[in-house]
């Protein structure tokens, strides 16, 4: 499809298949979504354990099964999903430059949502030093490796990371044969704990050592500063996050310098008129069904912004306090909109078994929550909008503190 659409989504992962499944046929005109993979689905596609679609389905799915529904959903509701269209640029306010196997061209949309997610960093923005051997991957590279290409691993590995997704790569060196012998964690307890599986705290990996193929890895304890050399032939360094932002950084929007996502407010717009973001592009890294219903929440200022209103993000800025590192959305409206299923979404270098949370404006307190549930590093920290309900308008920032 080329020339000009209703609406635009760049990303076709579970945060894009929502938005175009909840827009498609109510807005009178095509939604196109425009996916670089092979096929729709992203980082589900190619994790193939169970645990997708409880928050938005309210089922259990393997990543895959997953997948396929949500593409399902929104080729069901009217939405023309592209594959292997890669979006390049920006040709103008809400055009975008497309380049795929059918050649270049340019499409215009009266919106575009961007739904493109986050990555894992690779090892050389983490800087470990040490040889350069094969057998060193992400969690996605692994994925990719064992469920889509059906290609061997080692037999032996180290899991940098002790978080959910770590987690998932462990799953999947076990698919592939591959023994995970040690998870390691710079931080002070793991995120969650993983049966039979021996986790090293508070340690980093000092570097990678091997020719031709991972040999062993050296381990340093960041409280003694004694270093271990541990045998293995694979690594996979998990979690650590940034948001696939290229776009949005070309569209000039403004960005979050915590999370590096477009800064919006609780409707999801950006500080560009038409342009909305939704997903783990915002706050990496959520869950897939968190970031599917983020697509869902987004339709209603798409809808908005297509019969007329000229809003774009704005309000009273969230500020956090350490230990705290961010906020999603950045910019409340009080009397709007709330965020996507009521939450603000907070992340925490430190463990806090029993938070509180605390909202400050101009001096005044003006709300306080106790979640029922610890905050810790790796995982999105979630509390209810209630907290900041009684912000005043006119005010400034609204600080966030955690006790």
């Amino acid at each position: 499809m080329s020339g000009h659409v209703r609406v635009a989504i760049v990303g076709g992962g579970p945060a894009g298949l929502g938005a175009a499944a909840a827009l498609a046929g109510r807005v009178g005109g095509p939604v196109l979504v425009l996916e670089r993979e092979s096929a729709p689905g992203g980082v589900p596609r190619h994790s193939a354990h169970s645990g997708y679609g409880i928050r938005d389905l309210h089922r259990i799915l393997s990543g895959p099964s997953y997948a396929e529904r949500l593409a399902a959903r929104a080729v069901a509701a009217g939405a023309v999903v592209e594959t292997e269209a890669m979006v390049t640029g920006w040709a103008g306010d809400r055009a975008l430059e497309v380049t795929s196997p059918r050649g270049r061209r340019t499409v215009t949309a009266d919106a575009v949502v961007l739904a493109t997610g986050a990555r894992e960093r690779p090892r050389p923005a983490r800087m470990v030093p040490g040889d350069r051997p094969a057998g060193v991957y992400t969690t996605g590279q692994l994925q990719q490796l064992v469920h889509l290409h059906h290609r061997p691993v080692g037999h032996r590995a180290v899991v940098v990371g002790a978080e959910l997704v770590s987690w998932s790569a462990v799953h999947t060196l076990r698919e592939a044969g591959c023994r995970t012998v040690l998870l390691t964690t710079e931080h002070l307890r793991p995120e969650l704990r993983l049966p039979l599986r021996p986790v090293r705290t508070r340690t980093r990996v000092a570097a990678i050592h091997g020719h031709g193929r991972v040999s062993t890895v050296e381990l340093q304890d960041l409280r003694t500063g004694r270093r271990e050399v541990v045998e293995c032939d694979t690594v996979v360094l998990t979690g650590d996050w940034i948001p696939d932002h290229e776009l949005a950084r070309l569209a000039g929007l403004e960005l979050d310098p915590a999370t590096r996502g477009p800064r919006v407010d609780t409707a999801l717009r950006t500080s560009r008129p038409g342009v909305f973001a939704a997903g783990n592009l915002l706050h990496p890294v959520d869950t897939a069904d968190v970031a599917a219903l983020d697509g869902h929440h987004v339709a209603a200022a798409v809808l908005s912004w297509l019969d007329g209103s000229p809003d774009v993000a704005a309000g009273l800025a969230l500020v956090v306090e350490p230990p705290l590192l961010w906020a999603a959305p950045q910019l409340i409206r009080p009397g709007g909109p709330p965020p996507a299923r009521g939450r603000l979404l907070l992340w925490t270098a430190e463990h806090r078994r029993l938070p509180r949370v605390t909202a400050v404006q101009d001096g005044r307190r003006i709300g306080s929550v106790r979640p029922p549930w610890p905050a810790a590093p790796g995982r999105v920290f979630r509390v209810p909008y209630s907290l900041v309900r009684g912000a005043d308008p006119g005010g400034g920032p609204v600080h966030l503190s955690l006790s």
